[in-house]
């Protein structure tokens, strides 16, 4: 099925998302009431408690925002495959979005146009959705999976692709990386540290360079699910 699309129309994207504010105490009290019940379930044991968790409120959009998504294209030039990445960040998760949509409208509204990221069906697409909502803007055609029907979904997820129909399975990108001798997005930070290099050490760049580490890896493999020659580093492009 892969061969049959043709790469310039895929918009690979990642995004890297945070909790509200920067700890507990600070969410007003209704939320405080909510995330107390939210944390009862996804507790793992009696130790944790509401607030030992809170950096985990990132991963769900109602207590989460997003600080950056980074958006990857890849091209064949000159026999090679090459890639350009344009971020979107900041601490206004509002322009994110709006110029997240703009690039979407502008780029990406063709019948033919698709969105990958890895895990993005369960993660990247349905956050990026709610939040738009949240932030009181119009979803865009390509997000907006509402009475569609499955093949009219023009989503990929290299997590989904790898399950080869197996449902139970769950692969990390870091995972993924490893097995196809691409480098690791992992290098320097993972998800379970953005909260606090964002909150704590204040240090959005540090970030944003994780994010486009991710969309390289998700196109990387995307290019070696097709049995094509992976992007060099020398061929990647940020915008």
């Amino acid at each position: 099925m892969l061969e049959n699309v043709n790469i310039e129309n895929i918009l690979f994207i990642d995004i890297e998302t945070v909790p509200l504010c920067s700890k507990y105490e600070e969410l007003p009290v209704a939320f405080k009431e909510l995330w107390d019940k939210k944390a009862g379930q996804i507790a793992k044991n009696e130790k944790d408690t509401p607030q030992s968790i809170f950096n985990r409120a990132g991963i769900y959009a109602e207590f989460g925002k997003i600080i950056c998504i980074s958006a990857g294209i890849a091209k064949k030039q000159n026999g090679k495959n090459t890639l350009r990445i344009k971020s979107f960040f900041g601490d206004d998760e509002k322009v994110i979005l709006s110029d997240f949509i703009d690039l979407l409208k502008k780029h990406f509204n063709k019948p033919e146009n698709v969105l990958c990221a890895h895990n993005g069906k369960e993660f990247d697409f349905p956050y990026i959705a709610r939040r738009i909502l949240i932030n009181g803007l119009k979803i865009p055609n390509i997000l907006d999976i509402s009475g569609k029907k499955p093949w009219e979904i023009n989503h990929l997820d290299t997590m989904e692709l790898w399950k080869f129909g197996d449902f139970k399975n769950y692969t990390s990108l870091a995972l993924l990386t490893a097995v196809f001798n691409i480098p690791t997005p992992k290098d320097d930070i993972d998800g379970s540290m953005v909260a606090d290099v964002y909150w704590k050490e204040k240090n959005l760049p540090r970030i944003v360079t994780y994010c486009q580490k991710d969309v390289t890896a998700v196109v990387q493999i995307i290019l070696k699910y097709r049995g094509e020659e992976i992007v060099e580093s020398g061929d990647i492009i940020i915008s």
